[in-house]
């Protein structure tokens, strides 16, 4: 079959497209044909080392697909599926366990379906579960035109809170608008004066931070007294390590640094969580935006662009 590989980790240069065997299921594993699969910022991660990963390795959580064996018999031949944590993803085939597959409507296009799952179960668990938004609360979303952004803005919107959003352009200020923000801000050193002047002159009740480095700063700033900066992910680099009082300092603020993984770690709860986002892009309370779909051969692109910043919403590759 034909794979993305990698043999040491680096820049996106590293990626190449090459043979590899096809994976052999285990007894808990189905062998699915990949269709399309999903390209995350966790992907890049992996590609550079950030996190460790047994060399060499193929990279991809998620994508949509077709099963083709499941020895069990329980899943039939052919039915479409869509998964989000089967490392080996940029690949013709990949092995997935059977109890972390989900079924794909046929409402959804195969794009869609490709990168539902990690970004909308990460804008889900965020809005439902790291803080349980609640009517009339008022939240702050950075990279608000990106996928998870955009889906944490429509899930935050269907309930009842305010959104602030945060961009580093027009058209994609355009997209956050379109998503459901009730005001768009860009990046800058007053990010949290402005936001807190829009909002009464009062901190918001969260921070979602999926930039880092270059907003963290900002993020505390914004924040109400008692409230939550949610730091899930690292686009723009690591946080620097900081000293608690610094969260006294800010009022006694509250910091988590989640990721999806204990969000789903038993499978009820990825079962329950996957149908939440699955039912509300069948039902339209969320709509997902694929804005670059790539050849498989054309990984290293597809990474080029992610980091770059010049993608919105999902990118998949096609296999």
């Amino acid at each position: 079959m034909k794979a993305i590989c990698l043999t040491e980790t680096g820049g996106p240069e590293v990626l190449t497209y090459t043979d590899a065997p096809v994976p052999e299921p285990g007894p808990d594993e189905v062998l699915v044909e990949v269709l399309y699969a999903g390209v995350n910022y966790i992907d890049t991660y992996y590609r550079s080392g950030i996190y460790h990963a047994q060399l060499p390795f193929t990279p991809g959580l998620e994508g949509v697909g077709r099963v083709v064996e499941d020895k069990s018999g329980k899943i039939t031949e052919g039915t479409k599926v869509a998964w989000m944590d089967a490392f080996g993803s940029y690949a013709e085939y990949v092995t997935v366990h059977r109890d972390r597959l989900v079924a794909v409507p046929q409402e959804l296009e195969d794009t869609q379906a490709a990168s539902m799952l990690l970004q909308g179960m990460t804008a889900h668990y965020l809005t439902h579960s790291t803080y349980q938004l609640q009517e009339g609360e008022t939240c702050l979303i950075t990279a608000g035109a990106g996928g998870v952004g955009r889906l944490a803005t429509q899930f935050a919107k269907s309930r009842g809170a305010t959104v602030y959003s945060v961009v580093s352009s027009d058209s994609k200020e355009k997209l956050a608008y379109e998503a459901g923000a009730d005001e768009v801000f860009r990046y800058s050193d007053q990010l949290a004066e402005t936001v807190r002047r829009r909002n009464g002159g009062r901190g918001v009740d969260v921070v979602y931070d999926g930039v880092g480095k270059a907003t963290f700063g900002e993020s505390l700033e914004a924040v109400r007294p008692r409230g939550l900066v949610c730091l899930f992910g690292a686009a723009s680099g690591p946080v620097d390590p900081i000293d608690p009082q610094v969260l006294n300092a800010h009022g006694s603020i509250y910091l988590t640094r989640p990721s999806l993984g204990p969000y789903t770690a038993g499978n009820e709860e990825f079962t329950a969580r996957a149908q939440a986002v699955v039912q509300a892009l069948v039902e339209e309370t969320i709509t997902m935006r694929v804005s670059g779909v790539y050849p498989l051969a054309d990984a290293q692109r597809a990474h080029e662009d992610l980091q770059a910043r010049k993608t919105t919403g999902s990118i998949v590759l096609e296999v």
